[in-house]
């Protein structure tokens, strides 16, 4: 088994966390722990989840759920098994694997964490559903990146990071790992790898700008910014201007069929000039030049610091859940966590998702090949039948004319 760095240093010891959810849907009591959203929308337009090891497995006996119906809507929530209230100091860490066997070419198979306790109603959980984190990958087009949305309730929205992050998009299972930590910071793992991190407040558009531009300066109105002037001493040569940049072709000549009378007064072509040479006055540093100006800042008034960006669960988080559009369905999501321990998080990831990550990919890697070979075998087998079609036609010319050559 392949260990993570930080995984090793803790392999042989006990972890110290509170784990709120694992999921590994394994076995049948899966659909007594997780409701369908069943009046988000029409049954029309819902898709239905299926349990299953996949067309590539390390272990038969190892489940996740899969979208299992193209161009349709998928709502699933269930409740953690303790809920989460975010606290001074305190981390939250989200993990699941999503593996699109698919291809997805435009879907989503990102994560939520919901608040809402006892109110909360799984049968209408959907796109409007107010959510305290939304994390994952999201593919459509040339658009494929994972995300990570966290509200703010001085803006009253929901706050996209301000820069993109990678998201796998191969046929095999991928580990997705999001940590907020309780010091205002977060940190992305893809498969135990760290992809992106940072303090809240830089990453995320929630506060105001520590500084702006002050509104009491401007630039003066002597500043130079060009860097270049004319040369004042380099002029145009004399009877430049007299000199056309065109001229009638002198080896033309009037064609014979020309009538002046119907076609006009005959002119010749106009053809460039070989004594024309454009002339572009000579540029020197300009000795004036003081560089480009920038607008001095000050420090912003509507600035306020804040230290519990972090707390995402502020009133508790109690539920987590899947809201999406597939085009084309069959990714499947597996092995859910939901702590506030890094370690806890990453020894599961060592139990499930590096367990058996090399097994997927042997099985993943034979199924291709001996699709390729199938592939190749059927190319080979139409490329026979053409020519064995292109030889009957022969036969049947040599039938039509082999008896007429007597006769030419």
């Amino acid at each position: 088994m392949k260990f993570s760095t930080l995984a090793a240093a803790f392999a042989f010891g006990s972890v110290n966390g509170e784990i709120f959810m694992k999921e590994q849907f394994n076995d049948e009591g899966w659909k007594d722990r997780w409701s369908v959203a069943s009046d988000w929308k029409s049954s029309s337009e819902m898709g239905e989840w299926k349990q299953t090891s996949g067309e590539w497995y390390a272990d038969e006996k190892d489940l996740g759920i899969q979208t299992s119906e193209d161009a349709r809507f998928y709502g699933l929530s269930a409740e953690l098994s303790t809920e989460y209230t975010s606290a001074a100091g305190k981390d939250l860490v989200i993990q699941y694997t999503v593996k699109h066997e698919q291809k997805l070419d435009c879907g989503g198979a990102y994560i939520k964490l919901l608040p809402g306790g006892a109110k909360f109603h799984p049968k209408k959980f959907g796109g409007d559903t107010p959510y305290s984190v939304m994390f994952g990958p999201d593919m459509c087009g040339s658009t494929k990146r994972t995300h990570v949305i966290l509200p703010h309730k001085k803006k009253d929205d929901n706050v996209l990071i301000t820069k993109d992050i990678p998201c796998e998009t191969n046929q095999l299972s991928h580990l997705y790992t999001l940590v907020i930590r309780g010091d205002n910071s977060f940190e992305v793992f893809v498969d135990n790898k760290s992809v992106r991190e940072g303090k809240i407040e830089d990453e995320f558009d929630m506060l105001a700008e520590k500084e702006i531009e002050d509104p009491d300066q401007s630039k003066p109105d002597d500043w130079v910014e060009e860097r270049e002037i004319e040369d004042p001493e380099h002029k145009k040569p004399e009877g430049y201007d007299n000199i056309p940049p065109e001229i009638p072709d002198p080896e033309a000549t009037k064609p014979d069929d020309w009538d002046d009378e119907d076609d006009g007064e005959w002119e010749p072509p106009m053809v460039d000039n070989p004594d024309w040479e454009e002339w572009e006055p000579k540029m020197i540093p300009n000795p004036e030049y003081k560089g480009a100006w920038k607008h001095p800042k000050i420090a912003n008034p509507e600035y306020a610091p804040d230290d519990t960006l972090h707390a995402v669960c502020s009133e508790g988080c109690s539920h987590v859940g899947f809201e999406l559009w597939q085009v084309k369905s069959g990714t499947i999501f597996d092995d859910i966590m939901v702590t506030d321990s890094l370690e806890e998080a990453q020894k599961f990831a060592e139990e499930t998702f590096f367990a058996k990550k090399d097994g997927e990919k042997d099985m993943f890697d034979t199924a291709e090949k001996k699709k390729k070979e199938e592939d190749d075998a059927r190319m080979a087998d139409q490329m026979q039948d053409e020519d064995e079609d292109e030889g009957e036609d022969d036969d049947d010319e040599d039938e039509l004319f082999g008896d007429m050559g007597d006769e030419f």
